[in-house]
């Protein structure tokens, strides 16, 4: 098991196994890419600069940016290249660093005193529906509980092109949002703030630049073409949806706000932890055939904190109950020749375990209102209430060795 000479907390998700990628600031630094490990960010424009990247592909300009992007346009193999290049300078016994205390204190940003930005410049997003568990919960309450899903969910990763601009940052607040409503089927629909408002627990995947326009990505080559992964809240408007969704899908229910987490995982990092998915059945087409264990197995954990009070644990999921893995949703999206860029984002849809404990949703949490859940302060909740904050944490475990991506945490205050 590879070591660190820097000192790291006990469980941190940000050992020297991860090594995710990300932009910070500080107050005397500009915007720049950043790694991690345990309580520091690494400026890896000043391990640049100290000569430390010599013989990569990567070029400072590449560095010295505000998004990601430049960086993932070396592809696989650069960010491949940096990313266990870094792991070389901080393993234990390499001393380029370790004894240099006026550079490593240059290098090594206390996170305390570092500002996350936005890591990448999300040119587009899709957003599937892959947990059997969720859709079939989602049949059940509004359709027939005989015949939950509907007959192309076993056939094709269904997906949504989503709004982009409305991505945020975990930190940002987000308002209420307004919408038309229609609570009583006898009556004509209402105009107001949203009263059933929902998170939904997703991973999403960024990806490098793909291929031309016309030319698609097999699930042989999919994992090639994937830079990593975050955390995802796509907060859904549920009683919004109910009435728009008909015929074209969520609109204003959905666009107002999707959070991510700052911090980029590579697949490389991940790839210990792959488990086998579940079984599919019918046989699905050629094209979405694959080979090994697609599915991760991160697990997954949702916090509800009203304001002044404690944190409270409503949801323990899992990544690795997806029926549809993220090969097969990025095959599925590019076997027409659609052209995907880096820095495209896309999420996995909602993440629902097989037990109410683990459904990724206050929709199904509380059963459509109809199960309250209690709080640790007496309150009760059916959906998301003002100045609620979600908090969404993921990591990997294994044989000792934690992978982990922090977490993405929003406020929801009232409308305005």
């Amino acid at each position: 098991m590879n070591k660190s000479w820097l000192v790291t907390p006990k469980n941190t998700d940000f050992s020297i196994h991860n090594i995710p990628f990300g932009i910070v600031k500080s107050s005397s630094k500009n915007p720049r890419v950043a790694s991690r490990i345990g309580d520091y960010a690494i400026d890896l424009l000043a391990l640049y600069d100290l000569e430390l990247l010599n013989g990569l592909t990567v070029e400072r300009s590449d560095l010295d940016v505000a998004h990601l992007n430049e960086l993932m346009r070396h592809g696989k193999k650069g960010v491949r290249a940096l990313r266990k290049r870094i792991i070389e300078l901080f393993s234990e016994g390499n001393t380029e660093l370790r004894h240099q205390n006026e550079l490593h204190e240059n290098v090594l940003l206390p996170i305390s005193e570092v500002e996350n930005l936005m890591p990448v410049k999300i040119g587009d997003y899709t957003d599937f529906y892959s947990s059997i568990e969720h859709a079939t919960n989602v049949g059940t309450m509004f359709r027939d509980p005989n015949n939950a899903l509907l007959p192309n969910w076993k056939y094709i990763p269904v997906g949504y092109h989503g709004r982009a601009s409305s991505i945020i940052l975990s930190g940002q607040e987000i308002h209420r949002p307004k919408g038309q409503q229609k609570p009583n089927e006898s009556e004509p629909p209402v105009f107001g703030p949203s009263k059933l408002m929902d998170f939904e627990l997703e991973m999403g995947f960024i990806t490098f630049d793909g291929k031309p326009l016309g030319e698609r990505i097999s699930t042989a080559e999919a994992d090639d073409y994937i830079f990593g992964m975050v955390l995802f809240n796509d907060w859904s408007a549920r009683d919004i949806q109910k009435w728009e969704y008909v015929p074209l899908g969520p609109f204003l229910a959905k666009n107002f706000a999707s959070s991510v987490s700052a911090w980029i995982v590579t697949l490389d990092a991940l790839e210990p932890f792959r488990v086998e998915g579940p079984k599919q059945d019918p046989k699905v087409f050629p094209y979405l055939e694959f080979e090994g264990n697609k599915n991760i197995d991160i697990s997954l954990e949702v916090l509800l904190q009203a304001e002044g009070a404690e944190e409270n644990s409503i949801c323990k999921s899992n990544y690795k109950y997806m029926y549809w893995n993220q090969c097969q949703q990025l095959a599925h999206h590019t076997v027409n020749g659609c052209n995907i860029k880096a820095g495209d984002l896309y999420a996995s849809g909602t993440i629902s375990g097989p037990t109410p404990d683990s459904y990724g949703s206050m929709l199904e949490l509380s059963w459509k209102g109809t199960k309250p859940i209690r709080l640790k302060d007496g309150t009760e909740r059916k959906f998301i209430q003002d100045n609620d904050t979600i908090i969404m944490k993921g990591h990997c475990e294994k044989e000792g060795i934690r992978v982990g991506f922090g977490e993405v945490c929003t406020k929801l205050l009232p409308s305005i």
